[in-house]
């Protein structure tokens, strides 16, 4: 199942990063004043595909728009292989060109948290799309990175009231061996201890692992009530999947990082059914009603990203407002590296993902209240219990 899904994604990476490219020169005509950003993304990662259609659509919707005046965004795509060596030359590349007014870095946490020390001392803005805490702590050497997507903390707290909430009495937990799975892991831990939730044995996988048959087995033979799973989407699935081969009769809990299309593989369909995945409500915003312009302009946002790309990825809206806040910083602040850095360190409004707020303390801007539950229904992501008010 691994294999198709990776061909597809570099098929699709390719032409992407070619349409990327193809518009990068420098156009200034009739008054047009070109703003470069920067975007270090992986080649091979489907979850860096979404990032990229979000990117290009919104980049796209926003000159569109007209709110920038007399200048333009451009978008500059590198591919970074899923390699920190070869991120950190595309970034110190792009902060080397005054014409590159900000960066935009996909879902590698290890390439932007490698990254930190370049981008601080060459002082250019950058918002990551990767998950892990450590790309924005400590604040004080994260002074011009910043980050949007969910935190560690919050994703741990969503799970442990949901487990407090159905009376779990004891967890078995998976997790990815990188930063982000480890933080996680570190993150959950005293949550469920002061919860008084014990876990029976957690286990780790590699990041790169396909088969995590035995990790799971190994877990599911204690017969925890719940079994966590604190990894990417793809290892979720199959995590799901060998859960049920091992009949284990518990519930799965995913969080905010196994997040990734609207719609389950149909082949891990029935091994998804009613788990459930702490996420914000952009996977499952048919089931939301457009009460506020902010709702209203999420549902239209689905609508525009499927309409362009057949498909809907959850965790586009993150890219879509990484553009916004550049967009933002650019209107207030020209393009002035520094200036765009204060806007962005300020910014506080209600993005495609949720609520946004940044400040010089937390450069993490997701608020914990854009998480909530979602469950797997028929093959698809739906909002568990009466959320869709």
């Amino acid at each position: 199942m691994r294999l198709p899904r990776r061909l597809i994604a570099s098929v699709a990476m390719s032409t992407l990063f070619a349409a990327g490219l193809t518009g990068c020169t420098n156009d200034s005509s009739g008054g047009r004043t070109d703003v470069i950003v920067g975007a270090d993304l992986a080649y091979n990662s489907t979850t860096d595909t979404a990032y990229v259609r979000a990117l290009q659509l919104r980049v796209e919707q926003i000159n569109a728009s007209g709110r920038l005046g007399k200048k333009r965004l451009v978008l500059r795509i590198q591919d970074n292989r899923s390699d920190t060596t070869t991120s950190l030359r595309n970034i110190s590349t792009f902060a080397d060109d005054p014409s590159v007014a900000a960066i935009i870095t996909g879902s590698c946490n290890e390439c932007a948290v490698g990254a930190a020390k370049t981008i601080n001392e060459k002082k250019v803005p950058t918002i990551a799309l990767a998950s892990a805490s450590s790309v924005t702590s400590p604040v004080a050497e994260r002074r011009w990175l910043f980050k949007i997507g969910p935190n560690a903390a919050d994703s741990s707290s969503t799970l442990v009231a949901e487990l407090q909430r159905t009376k779990t009495k004891k967890v078995a937990v998976l997790y990815v061996d990188d930063l982000y799975g480890r933080g996680m892991r570190d993150t959950l831990s005293p949550l469920l201890a002061n919860a008084a939730i014990p876990v029976t044995d957690t286990k780790s996988i590699k990041p790169t692992a396909s088969d995590v048959t035995q990790a799971v087995g190994t877990l599911a033979d204690a017969r925890p009530d719940a079994l966590i799973v604190l990894t990417g989407p793809d290892q979720a699935i199959l995590s799901a999947t060998a859960a049920k081969a091992a009949k284990y009769p518990g519930h799965l809990y995913l969080d905010a990082g196994a997040a990734g299309d609207l719609f389950v593989p149909q082949a891990a369909s029935a091994a998804m059914e009613n788990a459930s995945m702490v996420f914000t409500q952009t996977l499952a915003i048919d089931d939301v009603v457009a009460t506020t312009p902010a709702k209203a302009s999420r549902k239209q946002w689905l609508r525009d990203y499927t309409s362009r790309y057949g498909s809907y990825s959850g965790v586009a809206a993150f890219a879509g407002d990484a553009v916004d806040l550049i967009a933002n910083g650019v209107t207030r602040a020209g393009t002035s590296r520094s200036g765009i850095r204060d806007v962005i360190e300020t910014s506080q409004f209600d993005g495609l993902s949720g609520a946004i707020r940044l400040t010089p303390d937390n450069h993490s801007g997701l608020m914990p209240q854009a998480l909530t539950l979602l469950v797997a229904r028929g093959g698809r992501w739906r909002l568990a219990g009466a959320q869709a008010g």
